[in-house]
């Protein structure tokens, strides 16, 4: 029987490969735009289902024709926004926090007492101010403390639009639209630690092997006297923050319209504003999900025309 050969799993552009600091993930590039609104947003990720859509693609095969695509459903309740922070360049010249918190917002945080906005924005006016990043926290019913994150701000007159925004909620239907592409950020499933046969896919030793069956051979070269860093190794196996570009926002619409029958393992019943995605995310369920409008957005654009939305229990799938 020929010997089974297959390639190093996993790329070396993510070293080392850490626990993340937390469970959601952080975004520090942003795109540019002209518009003056939020350029990103969050959700929760409830499951997946398929759906008919008439494919568009004047390079396809299938160019007219409905095809059957799989697609992830994330739940995303409006953003409240209790601050803003003002940057130039990479300083932080100060923030402005909103008057009246949400009461959620001090069981992840301390807020001020006192609001001091006026104070505040006296010592921002007149500085040479770059750019603008409102604060939010999140409103999720299935969870008591909110996540607390920055969003950067689209347009010229950002310290305008982070003023008017302050205090106030904003939706997913205020950010995107049908047939946007965006960027989604998550955090990976954990799978603790694993050994480098799992890790990498390094082939397992044959049964009158000296040392382990699952255990790489030689750890390296005599010189240098020290153990190189691509050396597969057994370590820490996901829970890491990832970043895939370019996925279709196929639709906007009413949780209702997309609960399966039973609703989603898991999860449950999707209720307010939810998001159809083209394809699977990174994360588990329950896991926030962070989006922003594309950094490097193809360019064509095809229109988005769906037939149909499965709508059927995923109960022991």
């Amino acid at each position: 029987m020929p010997t089974i050969r297959s390639p190093k799993k996993g790329s070396a552009g993510y070293w080392p490969r850490k626990r993340a600091k937390r469970i959601y993930p952080r975004t520090k590039t942003w795109p540019k735009l002209s518009e003056a609104k939020p350029l990103g947003f969050a959700g929760y990720k409830a499951g997946m289902t398929h759906v008919f859509i008439v494919d568009s693609n004047p390079n396809s095969r299938t160019k007219g024709q409905e095809i059957s695509a799989p697609v992830t459903i994330l739940e995303c309740p409006p953003l409240s926004v209790f601050g803003f922070k003002c940057y130039s360049n990479s300083t932080c010249l100060g923030d402005v926090l909103s008057e009246k918190n949400d009461k959620r917002l001090s069981r992840k945080m301390k807020t001020p007492k006192k609001s001091k906005k006026d104070e505040q924005l006296k010592k921002i006016e007149g500085k040479n101010i770059t750019h603008v990043n409102i604060l939010c926290h999140t409103n999720p019913i299935f969870k008591k403390k909110p996540e607390v994150f920055e969003i950067a701000l689209g347009g010229e007159k950002q310290l305008e639009t982070a003023k008017e925004l302050l205090g106030k909620k904003i939706k997913i239907s205020d950010v995107f639209k049908d047939g946007d592409y965006l960027d989604i950020s998550a955090v990976t499933k954990g799978k603790g630690f694993q050994g480098p046969v799992k890790r990498f896919g390094v082939k397992v030793h044959r049964r009158n092997a000296q040392q382990m069956q699952r255990h790489i051979a030689p750890l390296g070269t005599k010189e240098p006297g020290k153990v190189r860093s691509t050396v597969p190794q057994g370590g820490q196996m996901g829970f890491q923050t990832r970043t895939e570009l370019n996925k279709r926002l196929l639709r906007i619409t009413d949780g209702k319209d997309l609960t399966p029958k039973g609703g989603f393992p898991g999860f449950g019943m999707v209720s307010g504003d939810c998001i159809l995605v083209k394809g699977c995310l990174s994360g588990s369920r329950k896991r926030l999900i962070r989006m922003r409008h594309a950094i490097r957005p193809p360019k064509s654009k095809h229109p988005v025309e769906i037939k149909y939305i499965s709508t059927t229990s995923k109960q022991g799938v």
